[in-house]
């Protein structure tokens, strides 16, 4: 018989042996896929799930405390039975990018980009975390221990260290008290920087690398508690009013019953004594229902800045 006979008799023999094999052993069986060359197992409809794409670009701690974001994906993936995955990002402009294309589906963000993210994009409030009870935080403008700056008009003239240019408390509001002062970062620093971190403003106010800085008052609170040593080099000599707090965010277009799931399972986060480990952790009391309202003095800020650079 011919060569290429025999070889044709052998395929067709080791598919039908496939077949029979396929057609009697039930669920546990393998799939094959002759056209990709390569074996596909049978497996739980949850198993395959797309894994939802939590941001962490802008946290209410400092990136030191991934450990507790680690231990809330977690969380929310025993309870979801769906997989999480974290996505960090190293500022706040990015991860609004990837919201807006949809690279993410949620991400704890700064009380800024939440406001430009709701405005250009539809993004909204999933939940907001409570501290001391409240949604609301701080901006601080902090000096070195032993500087003689009383105030932010002491700091005319100095260097200044901003977070993230799209920063509320970082850079926002520092920013809005220069403009009511009919001045800007350039006119009124002999030079300013961004860290790209609050943790890493107070560090730099600390060591005294720069004379002054703006940071978020959750980060400080944060500090002060993990590495006192930091904050007891600098002082605080100027306090915002406050603005609404940085919230977790979920993009348009993610599954509304979903969205109602997730909500619940935050907002009764505190009862659970794992969650409430959490929680104390990241220095929140719970998780609430957020309010966009609560952001409207940012808006007011980006405005006022707007006009008066319009002029």
């Amino acid at each position: 018989m011919p060569l290429l006979v025999v070889r044709l008799l052998v395929c067709h023999l080791a598919i039908l042996s496939l077949v029979a094999l396929t057609s009697c052993s039930g669920k546990n069986t393998q799939e094959v896929r002759l056209d990709r060359r390569h074996v596909l197992k049978h497996a739980s409809s949850a198993s395959v799930r797309a894994p939802l794409r939590l941001g962490m670009g802008a946290m209410i701690t400092p990136k030191e405390g991934y450990i507790y974001y680690k231990q809330l994906k977690d969380y929310l993936e025993d309870k979801l039975d769906q997989p999480i995955q974290l996505v960090d990002r190293e500022n706040y402009d990015q991860v609004n990018k990837l919201l807006k294309s949809g690279g993410l589906d949620m991400a704890f963000v700064c009380s800024g980009p939440y406001v430009e993210g709701h405005a250009k994009f539809g993004l909204e409030l999933l939940a907001v975390p409570l501290a001391h009870g409240e949604p609301f935080y701080h901006s601080y403008i902090i000096v070195p221990k032993d500087s003689p700056v009383r105030d932010f008009a002491g700091l005319r003239g100095k260097s200044f260290a901003f977070t993230d240019p799209k920063s509320n408390s970082g850079c926002l509001v520092p920013t809005y008290m220069l403009s009511r002062m009919v001045e800007t970062p350039h006119s009124y620093f002999r030079k300013y920087i961004y860290t790209y971190g609050h943790d890493k403003s107070i560090n730099a106010v600390a060591r005294k690398i720069v004379d002054g800085a703006a940071v978020d008052s959750l980060i400080w609170e944060y500090i002060q508690w993990k590495h006192p040593e930091l904050t007891v080099k600098a002082k605080i000599v100027t306090t915002s009013p406050p603005y609404g707090i940085p919230p977790l965010v979920v993009r348009t277009g993610v599954d509304e019953d979903l969205k109602i799931r997730i909500r619940n399972i935050l907002l009764h986060m505190h009862e659970n004594p794992r969650g409430r480990g959490i929680l104390a952790g990241m220095m929140i009391d719970r998780f609430a229902v957020g309010n966009d309202h609560d952001y409207d003095s940012i808006r007011e800020m980006n405005a006022w800045i707007a006009r008066r650079t319009e002029k």
